[in-house]
């Protein structure tokens, strides 16, 4: 329901394109200059030519802001709008706020040869900017004039060689995608969802700040990097930006500081300075340690995220958390670190290994037993469907917004925060005993299973809860057994978690489906039993 605008410079094809958007769409079109020849009762040359270009300019900022109100007139209250604004109409940095504030803004943008014919080969006696002068310098002037204000806006399509159907669609799909704000103390960011987004990548950047030819350590992994760096490359420099790869080892057990030493070293290498730009391309361990990297290299450089893995995606790619593992724990040595921003494109989903996908599942089933029980029935329904997830972009939206809600009011992980550490107590103390080759999901899944249980033991829970729990992680092919380790080394791999608080073990108990409330001072022998009960060795 968003209005779709579109803005950029002359001859760039926003009154064509946002024609057929409408059309295809069932949209009403709404051409600004031509709302404003209508309301003044006269063309935008002789606006020019009687009133001046001031006149005009405050005409399109009282119709911009007409048209971003809500219901405060007949045009606004249209709320299904496509609408082409003129060249400079989101110049201003305070209208263009106002107008992306409601609105899903798409720049248009053109080479200038291509500008130039075809402005020419249009009605030129309506383009008042050029009447005066050799037009191809006023349109490179016009557009280093303008390139500032332009590249602050997210979505950018060059349509120098694309025809109207094609630009068409490409602003269809930027309008599908979903946009996620996460406030933090001192600031925010947006977490963006859609298919295709990796083309979208270098325009991205260039909305949050980061300046043209800026230097973007790329830090990826020889998994994910033949898979999509080429792409990521290519958007980076065509937004004007200058990429240099950062290449780590693949694994959980690369997570740790020799492997930050070495980013540092590749940094440097690179020409990385503080107006630099660490961007994260892989899973929860790239982007722990990339984090990590920006957080600590030149006392903190910007940092931005593309998660490729689905548990990435609903969990480690929000909330600033960044770390590495010592041999004693996991992410006993970290740093808040929050993202300039986060683009999801689940597209690459596709070539996720099956058990991968699994893991992303059981973020996503632990989201909803914390505080979505509508979006854990669903995972529920759909289990014994296998993976067949119908639309990934929004099962990772309602993911997300719990753990955003939750983020948001305990930034530091100082109190509710803890919630999102349902299954993580247990889980890091059996990744860490398997020497990591129990992946993060999987353990994930034991460690709600245990944690359940132990709800159920101390009477704060129905046995049937930690059936249906049980049940739905199995019917998606998520262990529920522990390894076969002895439940005293599973205790004593806990007593070495970050979450301890005071000498005590912190456990996120779920109550109900929507319900989990944090719990200290379990006794070892209850854990130690019920650890045993799934499959561990001794009592």
């Amino acid at each position: 329901m968003r209005k779709i605008v579109l803005t950029g410079f002359m001859g760039t094809g926003k009154t064509a394109v946002g024609q057929e958007v409408a059309r295809r769409l069932s949209r009403r079109f709404i051409d600004l200059d031509a709302q404003i020849e209508a309301q003044a009762g006269k063309s935008i040359s002789r606006i020019f030519t009687e009133d001046g270009e001031g006149a005009f300019r405050r005409m399109e900022a009282s119709l911009c802001a007409e048209l971003s109100a809500e219901l405060s007139s007949e045009l606004s209250a249209q709320q299904k709008l496509v609408i082409a604004t003129g060249g400079g109409a989101l110049v201003d940095p305070a209208q263009r706020a106002l107008m992306m504030k409601k609105s899903v803004v798409v720049c248009l943008a053109c080479g200038t040869d291509e500008i130039l014919r075809r402005v020419s080969s249009g009605d030129a006696k309506n383009r008042p900017l050029l009447n005066a002068g050799d037009p191809r310098l006023t349109i490179e002037r016009l557009l280093s004039l303008r390139a500032e204000a332009y590249s602050a806006i997210p979505w950018q399509i060059d349509t120098t060689r694309l025809s109207i159907d094609e630009v068409a669609a490409q602003v269809i799909e930027i309008a599908a995608v979903i946009t996620l704000p996460v406030r933090y103390p001192g600031g925010a960011y947006e977490v963006h969802i859609n298919d295709g987004l990796l083309e979208q990548i270098g325009s991205g950047l260039r909305a949050i700040g980061v300046p043209e030819g800026g230097r973007v350590a790329l830090v990826s992994n020889p998994v994910v990097a033949p898979l999509y760096a080429g792409a990521v490359n290519e958007s980076l420099r065509l937004a004007g930006l200058q990429p240099f790869a950062c290449l780590i080892p693949d694994g959980e057990q690369h997570k740790n500081l020799a492997t930050v030493e070495a980013l540092y070293e590749r940094f440097l290498s690179g020409g990385l300075d503080r107006s630099g730009t660490v961007l994260s391309l892989g899973g929860g361990v790239t982007g722990d340690l990339a984090g990590f990297a920006a957080a600590t290299f030149m006392r903190g450089v910007r940092f931005a995220q593309i998660p490729t893995t689905l548990l990435a995606m609903v969990d480690a790619g929000v909330g600033g958390k960044t770390g590495v593992d010592l041999p004693r724990g996991k992410n006993l040595v970290g740093a808040f670190h929050q993202p300039a921003v986060v683009m999801i494109d689940p597209a690459v989903l596709a070539t996720l290994p099956t058990e991968e996908v699994r893991c992303g599942v059981a973020e996503m089933i632990k989201h909803g037993i914390i505080g979505d029980p509508d979006l854990f029935v669903e995972l529920e329904t759909i289990a014994d469907y296998g993976l067949k997830i119908e639309d990934y972009k929004l099962q990772i939206a309602r993911a997300l917004r719990v753990k955003i809600d939750i983020v948001e009011g305990d930034p530091f992980e100082e109190g509710a925060r803890a919630l999102l550490n349902l299954g993580h107590t247990v889980g890091h103390a059996l990744e860490r005993l398997s020497g990591f080759k129990l992946r993060h999901g999987e353990a994930v899944s034991i460690g709600m299973v245990a944690e359940v249980r132990i709800a159920v033991e101390l009477g704060r829970a129905d046995r049937a809860l930690a059936e249906r729990i049980e049940t739905v992680l199995a019917s998606w092919g998520l262990p529920v057994r522990s390894p076969p380790f002895a439940a005293a080394a599973i205790w004593e791999a806990m007593a070495h978690d970050k979450k301890r608080r005071g000498g005590s073990l912190r456990f996120a108990l779920p109550r109900a489906i929507g319900h989990v409330e944090i719990t200290e001072d379990i006794p070892s022998v209850l854990v130690q039993s019920v650890l045993h009960s799934m499959g561990a060795r001794g009592v």
